[in-house]
């Protein structure tokens, strides 16, 4: 399985948010464009107004987790910018992973899991 790349350059992050698709719940927005390669792009955007830079490195943690762990369950060939939101500071991992996995299929990138017949 290839490694996802991290989205580091400003124009890059400028370039999706200008021309990508953005949904947007309480503790997240998510923006997506399609980058015409076979593997996905993933940047983390968290701003001083969440919090301290502990505070900030934390929910860049968590939600850079909550991806790798469902990075299977998602289609290829996507740059993805998630924005943390001030309702993001107080939140656990698995209301950080609900939320992402919720903007995940509002974009439709989720692919659906075959549960195997018992």
């Amino acid at each position: 399985m290839k490694k996802t790349e991290s989205i580091k350059k400003n124009e890059l992050f400028r370039e999706i948010y200008s021309t990508g698709k953005s949904y947007a719940n309480k503790n997240l927005v998510m923006y997506m464009k399609k980058n015409n390669t076979d593997g996905n792009r993933l940047g983390i955007s968290v701003s001083k107004k969440v919090g301290n830079s502990v505070v900030r490195h934390r929910i860049t943690r968590l939600i850079r987790e909550s991806y790798r762990l469902n990075e299977h369950r998602i289609l290829k060939g996507l740059d993805i910018v998630v924005v943390a939101r001030i309702g993001a500071r107080e939140k656990k991992y698995f209301e950080i992973e609900g939320s992402l996995l919720h903007l995940m299929k509002l974009h439709g990138i989720l692919v659906k899991q075959i549960t195997p017949d018992r």
